[in-house]
């Protein structure tokens, strides 16, 4: 292949190994009739082969938290991480997930640019949120890395919603025939993290992507401890039992995500 027609988009499934949503997704599509209108090069990546095998999130480390890796590393899953930035550096790349916090597929990413906006307007999703300055080591991390949490882990409709993320994708980047159907995205700055009290059992009766109005309870844990809302916010990944440690995010909803670029230029 000549330099020039090398590959500059990516899709990857599998990142974790208990989220096969995605994989199975690629798979779809590979074995379909729209594998032979493809007219761009695209990198179409299965990451954790091992951890998808034994259904497991990780065999020895986060893959997700990770990037960009490091050959000489003892653990398996960051020597991976560094094999797959090699193959993903120079791409625009969009990755896939699965939640046990949200039943609707919607973005993640971090460092918010035109083109991230325009690819979270073109995936049939709603919302869409943005963690700069609160992950480290994740794909999302990379610069032109965007992810969609397609639905509930292991369901049969976060199969469908990756399939329908991933033609989209491909349409918005001109590697499918056929317009993207640009639709409005609601942007949601994530503001901090709510731990867990290690140990803690925890109960939420708030929902992903509704507003906590300020003195709700938005929690309770199962000593009896209430857990309300200082001011005002959105949640995002929230889960009783998503996380040992982490309950959730905090996140304020800022508008449209095309207002919300063009606003930070």
């Amino acid at each position: 292949m000549d330099v020039d027609d090398a590959p500059d988009i990516a899709v990857i499934g599998g990142i974790h190994g208990d989220e096969p949503c995605g994989v199975q997704a690629i798979e779809r599509f590979c074995s379909g009739a729209l594998i032979d209108a493809i007219q761009r090069p695209v990198k179409l990546i299965i990451a954790n082969e091992r951890a998808l095998e034994a259904n497991m999130r990780y065999i020895e480390g986060d893959l997700n938290r990770l990037f960009p890796g490091d050959p000489e590393s003892e653990l398996y899953e960051e020597r991976l991480a560094f094999d797959l930035y090699q193959e993903i550096k120079d791409c625009t790349t969009l990755g896939f997930h699965s939640t046990i916090s949200f039943d609707q597929p919607f973005g993640t990413f971090a460092n918010l640019t035109p083109q991230k906006a325009t690819i979270m307007q073109a995936l049939p999703l709603e919302h869409a949120a943005d963690f700069s300055g609160h992950v480290t080591g994740r794909g999302v991390n990379l610069s032109e890395f965007v992810n969609v949490e397609a639905g509930y882990q292991g369901s049969e409709a976060a199969v469908e919603n990756a399939y329908a993320c991933l033609i989209a994708y491909l349409r918005v980047m001109d590697a499918l025939p056929a317009e993207a159907d640009i639709t409005p995205t609601t942007h949601y700055q994530v503001q901090h993290t709510i731990e867990k009290i290690p140990n803690e059992i925890y109960d939420v009766h708030v929902n992903n992507f509704e507003q906590v109005s300020p003195g709700m309870e938005y929690a309770t844990t199962g000593t009896g401890k209430s857990l309300l809302a200082d001011s005002a916010f959105w949640p995002v990944l929230m889960s009783s039992h998503g996380h040992d440690t982490l309950l959730g995010y905090a996140a304020k909803r800022t508008g449209e995500i095309s207002a919300t670029v063009t606003d930070s230029d």
